[in-house]
């Protein structure tokens, strides 16, 4: 009974001498001074790959459209004579990285004495495939040759050359042709250079994937064509959003923006295939933390103390200094114990490093200053003072992908879709936080996302 008497008379002073100014100051954690602009997000870039396939019936198609299935012309021999020609469907097939077109031709010639004559003909054509700067897929190194059976025509090419007739104009459709990619890659580069707002609490944050460039590796002839395309992208989150990038979120034109200009593709001597990763940079204020603790405050005020059921912590304010985080809150509230009855009212102080744990942002080693942990004992609430700072940690939470998650979903939608060249189609396989870095006055978040991407001509079923 003694001791604890000594212990009541001992706390009262302690009180008391804390109550002699109702109002008291800690020495805390130096706030670094206030800087000015957005938070810097400083992305690295990175490839969006996708795998391009062509089909064989695809490119027979396009060379069905673009070579004539009839045509005519003249040649000298006692006298101009006149010829026509028409062909069957093509065979297109591949051998040792060419393309090779087959096809059956019929052939008429004016002859002076037989009148006309028709001759079958077989038309081959060897030819290599690549994709110039313009995204066409064009056939170079062309070989025509053109022959038949029939001896009657033998003896006209010798005398007339209709062979080389006949091949020249036809090579000189096969080399024209062209198919057109661009349409495919441009939809896909409009979407990814869009930016996209969406709402974090009360706040804004603006995602931006900013296509830098589109690469493309050695053209691979298969059962059809084959080759990846990787675009460069510096993706960011601001959050809030930027002044200029809220702006451009938000407005409504009156008229349809102009579409962004499609970078010329540059031919690379390899890219890495398969799923690609892309490193995405979060900067967001620290008023986000802010408003993270304050949800978990009932109509602004925490009551943690048992002992001193009206003493209350408020105005929960997050900064960094010296590579930690600091949450200051504001404690206040009567003491009414031991014959003393007075108000306090001033500042509280917890420091810690940031982590990530299991895609949370975190601060697992947040713990009052010594000036804070002094307060708190002479204020008899040392016990408590580890209930402060456990619900502290527990508050200073975020789930980092319930933030990205936006950005997630606009690189999955925004690489899947379909137009007339053919059918475009991303996922986002994997998410994953990898670093936390506080700034005088932003944190920057660094999360991982790992998908894949594939191009196929004509869309697969």
């Amino acid at each position: 009974m003694l001791r604890r008497a000594v212990a009541s008379i001992a706390v009262a002073f302690a009180i008391a001498a804390v109550a002699s100014c109702s109002r008291f100051g800690a020495v805390y954690p130096p706030r670094p001074p206030g800087t000015a602009g957005e938070p810097m997000v400083d992305p690295t870039p990175s490839r969006v790959v996708a795998h391009v396939s062509v089909t064989s019936g695809a490119l027979a198609r396009a060379l069905e459209e673009a070579v004539p299935r009839r045509g005519d012309g003249s040649f000298n021999f006692h006298g101009e004579r006149r010829y026509d020609w028409s062909r069957d469907d093509f065979t297109v097939g591949f051998s040792q990285g060419r393309v090779v077109i087959d096809a059956r031709v019929r052939a008429r010639l004016a002859a002076p004495i037989f009148g006309h004559l028709e001759f079958p003909l077989d038309l081959h054509v060897v030819a290599e495939p690549v994709v110039n700067t313009e995204y066409t897929v064009r056939l170079q190194s062309t070989e025509v040759k053109v022959q038949s059976v029939d001896r009657r025509l033998a003896v006209a090419d010798y005398v007339a050359g209709v062979y080389a007739t006949l091949g020249e104009q036809i090579h000189a459709q096969v080399k024209a042709f062209s198919y057109d990619l661009k349409p495919l890659v441009s939809e896909a580069y409009a979407r990814m250079e869009k930016p996209v707002s969406f709402d974090v609490g009360d706040a804004t944050a603006c995602a931006e994937l900013g296509v830098l460039g589109v690469e493309a590796g050695p053209l691979v002839v298969a059962d059809g064509l084959e080759k990846d395309i990787a675009l460069i992208i510096a993706p960011r989150v601001t959050l809030p959003c930027g002044s200029a990038n809220k702006a451009a979120s938000s407005s409504v034109a009156s008229a349809e923006p102009p579409r962004p200009t499609l970078p010329p593709l540059a031919n690379v001597a390899t890219i890495v295939p398969g799923p690609f990763t892309v490193t995405i940079p979060i900067a967001a204020r620290y008023d986000e933390l802010t408003r993270a603790m304050s949800a978990t405050f009932t109509n602004g005020k925490y009551f943690f103390s048992t002992e001193y059921p009206d003493l209350y912590l408020e105005k929960p304010e997050v900064y960094e200094s010296q590579g930690q985080l600091v949450l200051k809150v504001h404690i206040q509230g009567p003491v009414h114990k031991f014959g003393i009855s007075t108000d306090l009212d001033g500042d509280l102080y917890l420091t810690g490093k940031p982590a990530v744990i299991d895609n949370e942002l975190r601060i697992p080693d947040l713990e009052p200053t010594i000036e804070t942990r002094n307060l708190l004992l002479s204020l008899k609430a040392m016990a408590d003072s580890d209930k402060i700072r456990d619900q502290a940690r527990a508050a200073l939470r975020l789930d980092i992908g319930d933030r990205i998650r936006p950005i997630r979903d606009k690189l999955s939608s925004d690489l899947t879709f379909g137009t007339e060249s053919g059918c475009f189609r991303g996922a986002v396989d994997k998410v994953e936080v990898t670093g936390v870095h506080p700034h005088a006055s932003y944190l920057r978040v660094y999360v991982s996302m790992t998908g894949r991407a594939a191009v196929t001509v004509p869309c697969a079923k």
